[in-house]
């Protein structure tokens, strides 16, 4: 609000007032108003566990409220959002069961870490194994690795397990 009582929103450089000084002559005052506006932005991000931000606040699980205000080129506010995901760390584990097993036969591997993992042979001509449960079966003499893979969250990278089978004739 200028002193003419009207409230401004844009710039401005033609309004004028008039004022009467002591002996009652006119004083003519001319509103030389530059309005700049407020610049607003996301900060997206993708951490693992945790993440210190701007704000030097540590966050441990997602968070897409939090903003932190700056001061743009133009002097002006500069308001940033966070757009903060935050995954969990994951855990393969060690895997445990039989290493040596026959053609034909059936032995089942598990792991102490996350659930929820997938299960892979790395030779299926020498093992099979079910993705879900660990199930090994022996198709041929030879060794094969079975690794147990639990897929990360946000930018926590995946975890794997390895674990040798050797496959004999009996």
């Amino acid at each position: 609000t200028w002193i003419d009582g009207v409230v401004y929103t844009a710039s401005n450089n033609t309004s004028t007032f008039t004022l009467q000084n002591a002996n009652s002559c006119d004083s003519v005052v001319t509103l030389d108003l530059t309005i700049t506006q407020v610049s607003t932005g996301t900060d997206v991000l993708s951490a693992c566990d945790s993440l210190t931000w701007i704000d030097g606040i540590t966050y441990t699980s997602s968070n897409n409220t939090a903003t932190y205000t700056l001061i743009n080129s133009a002097g002006c506010d500069s308001i940033v959002t966070l757009d903060l995901t935050i995954g969990t760390n994951v855990n393969a584990g060690n895997i445990s069961g039989a290493n040596f097993i026959a053609v034909g036969s059936i032995s089942l591997l598990t792991s102490d870490g996350d659930a929820g993992g997938v299960w892979t042979s790395s030779d299926n001509t020498v093992a099979t194994v079910d993705s879900i449960t660990g199930e090994v079966t022996g198709i041929s003499q030879g060794i094969t690795s079975i690794e147990y893979t639990v897929t990360g969250s946000g930018s926590c990278s995946s975890q794997v397990s390895n674990y040798s089978i050797a496959v004999s004739l009996e």
